[in-house]
C-alpha cells in the first residue's frame, strides 16, 4: 500500500500558518508529499525544502488571481497537487492542520483495513477546532465535527472548493465520497494564530471569495461554543504553539448574538436532548465497517 500526502501554500509564513508542522506530521503516515506552492511574497518555498525530506515533491504555481468565486482558486491548487499523487489513497492536509504522532500507526492501519474494499472510497476524520488558544475548543454547528480527508486515489474526483470532494459518476452526476471513519481527530489551529498574523490572513484571503475583510475579534463568539480542550497537542506542534499562538483567552461574556448563532444554540439544545445526535452538515455517505 502506498499513501500519497498532498497540500498547497502560499505566504504560509506571513499569514501566520503552522504549515512546516503539518508537513512533518504529513511525513507521519505518507509515502510521498506532494506541496503545491504558490508565488510568495516570503520563505515558505524555501522552508518547505529546508526539511530536506526525500519525500516531499514541490510543485511551484502561479494563482489565478482574477478567480475570485467562492474559493474555487483553492480548489485549482488542490488538485494541482492531488493530481500528481501516485499512492492508493491521496491524504489531503491543509496548512494549519496536524495528525498527532499517537494517531498515525492508526490511520495507516485503518487505510490498510479498506485497501481492497471498493465500498469504501474515503476516510473521514474527527476534528479539533482549536479557538482564540490552544487550551479552548470551538464546538457547534458552525464548525465541521467530521471532514474527509483522505481519498482513493483511483475515485474520479474534484473538489469545489478547498475543503471536499465531489465524486463523479457517469461524467455528469456528482456526489460526496462514500466514506469510512478514521476514529482518530485533526488538529486544527487556523484559529488560535495571534491577532495580528489573523488580520493578515483574512485581509489576503477575502478577495478569493468576493468578501470585504472585516475587523477580527477573536472575542467576537457565542461563549457556550467555546469549551476547554483537555487533551494534548501534537508533539510537532507544541514549540509552534509556544511561539505563534494567542496565550489566553476567553470570549466576550457582552457578546451579542448573531442570528446564525441564535440557530446554532438551538440546534445544539435539540442534539443534547436527542442524547448527543449531530446534526451538522457532512459531505461524505457513511460506509460502516
Amino acid at each position: 500500500m502506498k499513501i500519497s500526502g498532498f497540500t498547497f501554500l502560499r505566504n504560509g509564513s506571513l499569514l501566520g500558518y503552522p504549515y512546516i508542522e503539518s508537513l512533518k506530521s504529513l511525513l507521519q503516515v505518507a509515502d510521498e508529499v506532494i506541496v503545491a506552492v504558490g508565488e510568495s511574497v516570503d520563505d515558505t518555498l524555501e522552508q518547505v525544502r529546508a526539511i530536506g525530506d526525500p519525500r516531499i515533491r514541490i510543485i511551484e504555481t502561479v494563482w489565478n488571481e482574477s478567480m475570485q468565486d467562492r474559493g474555487y482558486v483553492y480548489a485549482q491548487q488542490k488538485m494541482s497537487a492531488q493530481f500528481s499523487c501516485t499512492g492508493d489513497w491521496a491524504f489531503y492536509l491543509e496548512g494549519d492542520e496536524v495528525i498527532h504522532e499517537d494517531d498515525a500507526p492508526k490511520i495507516r492501519a485503518a487505510l490498510e483495513r479498506h485497501l481492497n474494499n471498493p465500498k469504501v472510497e474515503a476516510l473521514a476524520f474527527d476534528y479539533h477546532h482549536f479557538y482564540g488558544a490552544p487550551s479552548k475548543v470551538a464546538r457547534s454547528p458552525a464548525w465541521y465535527r467530521k471532514a474527509v480527508r483522505v481519498i482513493r486515489n483511483s475515485v474520479r474526483n474534484y473538489s469545489p472548493d478547498g475543503l471536499f470532494f465531489v465524486v463523479m459518476e457517469h461524467n455528469k452526476i456528482g456526489r460526496y465520497p462514500r466514506a469510512a471513519l478514521a476514529g482518530v481527530p485533526i488538529y486544527h489551529y487556523g484559529h488560535v494564530r495571534k491577532s495580528a498574523a489573523m488580520q493578515e490572513k483574512i485581509n489576503q484571503v477575502s478577495r478569493y471569495w468576493k468578501h470585504t475583510p472585516k475587523q477580527h475579534n477573536y472575542g467576537a463568539i457565542d461563549p457556550q461554543t467555546v469549551v476547554p480542550f483537555d487533551g494534548s497537542h501534537p508533539q510537532v506542534v507544541q514549540a509552534w504553539l509556544a511561539e505563534n499562538a494567542e496565550p489566553h483567552f476567553e470570549p466576550d461574556p457582552d457578546h451579542t448574538l448573531t442570528r446564525r448563532e441564535r440557530k446554532h444554540r438551538w440546534v445544539m439544545k435539540a442534539e443534547r436532548l436527542l442524547g448527543g445526535a449531530d446534526f451538522t452538515r457532512k459531505h461524505y455517505t457513511l460506509v460502516r465497517d
